[in-house]
């Protein structure tokens, strides 16, 4: 029953992070693309009810003045050059006449809560006579004309590969999201299907149990570079491994001119840019949800925790990389397009910078000599990091596209998985309640502990989770993973046995390479 909830919680929640980004659920960013193109190639045009006075924002004529969205509603030349543009574009794009009228109602006056005095239809019907003369910027727009084509194919161009672009960003991180979520569960009910389990237990001791390192399981690498991982786990990170490389390698388009980018190199990387970082966010709640305790993953599949910690690892380093590439390429861009000057200073460059700092330090803290070091360091600068990199990514994509294109779906998701992790814990405290406990060394390397009054179930690979808010008042959040041992032949009441092994005589460094 549980993980049926739990099973119809995570399949609630995708659809809704999916529907919020660009091109998934049927969002799109300039729909019809003709009609935006024409919205855009008049933009620049000055009416007789502008403001000539002079204006530094708006929709200005160099530095002459500014256009309101109240001038543009009631001006006749503006409408009937917008609509005869429209009439003759998107004829051949195949758009129905009543998404025009949509579009015609919420954007030809460039400011949705500003509806224009006249329908589409009916300007259209007025246009007796087919306009000739193609509108000079420089002169006021004061009859129907035609829109200028190299304006409009510009910008059509422009929306048309970003609309594509941004489609195949968002598809690609939910399919990079789906499959690193959904490979435990698929093999986890595969043992469901009748003489599928056998066939798994004949396998498994050839795809999933071996080591991939001079036969080591668990034990550190040489020079404490990591834990290897089995054959299983490594052909689950090949697995995201190779399906990054194609997905950030595959699908771009160039169409010049371009209203951005000079050239279809510039135009690429941009391209390129903004996939990476797409795929970054991706992988984000992935690398949470692999690293928490409460990883629902536990209850919806067979994998271990050990084993969703060190593909957290892995996970992490893909995140990293995907973010470095994210931040050189766009430095590269930059540089090139001869904007970085301007953009380094702005707020939003500076918090991206803050987040691409913080995960490459990250990457350095987290290897196993810092772990081994000193675990309780490693664990405040693993947090204190974390949430540089959580709001660092943030107040980048907020400053910079003010959530137009669902990008913060992707935070909000990575959040939400952190949030339940931590709620759970509270939780299952406030359940277990305050004990006393007797602590008994059995050895020079183990300790145990004994509670009166709790009696669990004893699985292979279980193991607890102890606060000792007495011994350390002035940190009583810090706890310890145990192994659990059944005693109850051993006493007359409920009672469970934890033990775990110690390092000079302190328990605080138990499970410090397993547990992040």
């Amino acid at each position: 029953m549980r993980t049926h909830l739990l099973l119809g919680l995570v399949l609630g929640v995708l659809p809704w992070t999916a529907v919020a980004l660009i091109g998934a659920g049927g969002q799109r960013m300039f729909y019809p693309v003709c009609a935006y193109a024409c919205l855009r190639a008049l933009d620049p045009y000055m009416l007789d009810c502008s403001n000539h006075d002079g204006g530094g924002g708006g929709h200005s004529h160099g530095s002459m003045g500014m256009t309101s969205p109240e001038c543009r509603s009631d001006n006749k030349p503006y409408l009937s050059t917008l609509a005869w543009c429209m009439h003759t574009h998107c004829t051949d794009d195949g758009v129905q006449t009543w998404e025009l009228e949509k579009f015609w109602a919420e954007q030809a006056t460039q400011d949705p809560t500003v509806a224009p005095k006249y329908d589409y239809g009916t300007i259209v019907a007025n246009i007796t006579e087919p306009p000739k003369e193609v509108a000079d910027p420089e002169d006021m727009l004061e009859s129907t004309a035609l829109a200028p084509e190299t304006p409009w194919k510009t910008q059509y161009n422009t929306m048309t590969t970003m609309e594509y672009e941004e489609t195949m960003h968002a598809r690609y991180g939910i399919i990079i999201l789906v499959v690193g979520f959904g490979i435990p569960i698929f093999f986890t009910a595969l043992r469901h299907i009748p003489y599928m389990s056998s066939l798994l237990d004949r396998l498994s001791p050839y795809l999933v149990y071996p080591a991939t390192w001079g036969g080591r399981q668990v034990q550190p690498l040489p020079y404490l570079l990591g834990n290897a991982p089995t054959l299983g786990q490594a052909l689950y990170v090949a697995v995201l491994v190779v399906l990054n490389i194609v997905l950030s390698a595959v699908s771009y388009r160039s169409m010049q001119p371009s209203a951005w980018y000079a050239n279809q190199y510039q135009e690429i990387l941009a391209w390129i840019m903004y996939r990476t970082g797409n795929l970054a966010f991706a992988l984000f709640p992935l690398v949470l949800l692999f690293a928490g305790r409460n990883n629902v993953l536990l209850w919806l599949s067979d994998w271990s925790h050990s084993t969703f910690v060190l593909l957290h690892r892995w996970v992490a380093r893909l995140f990293a990389l995907q973010v470095l590439l994210h931040s050189i390429v766009a430095l590269v861009l930059y540089k090139d397009t001869g904007a970085y000057p301007a953009e380094e200073s702005q707020l939003y460059w500076i918090w991206g910078a803050v987040a691409t700092v913080a995960v490459s330090v990250m990457v350095v803290v987290s290897g196993l000599p810092v772990r081994r070091w000193s675990y309780e360091i490693f664990l405040i600068l693993h947090i204190l990091l974390a949430v540089f990199v959580v709001a660092g990514c943030w107040y980048h994509v907020e400053l910079r596209f003010m959530r137009m294109f669902g990008y913060e779906m992707w935070i909000y998701t990575a959040c939400a998985v952190w949030f339940f992790d931590r709620l759970i814990r509270v939780f299952r405290v406030l359940k277990a309640g305050i004990r006393r406990a007797r602590v008994t060394e059995i050895g020079n390397d183990f300790v145990r502990v004994d509670i009166e009054g709790v009696r669990w179930g004893t699985t292979p690979g279980q193991h607890a989770y102890v606060y000792f808010p007495t011994l350390n008042p002035l940190r009583p959040w810090e706890n310890h993973p145990f192994s659990l041992l059944p005693s109850s032949i051993l006493s007359p009441r409920p009672t469970t046995a934890l033990a775990t092994t110690t390092h000079e005589g302190n328990a605080t460094t138990a499970s410090s390479d397993d547990d992040p």
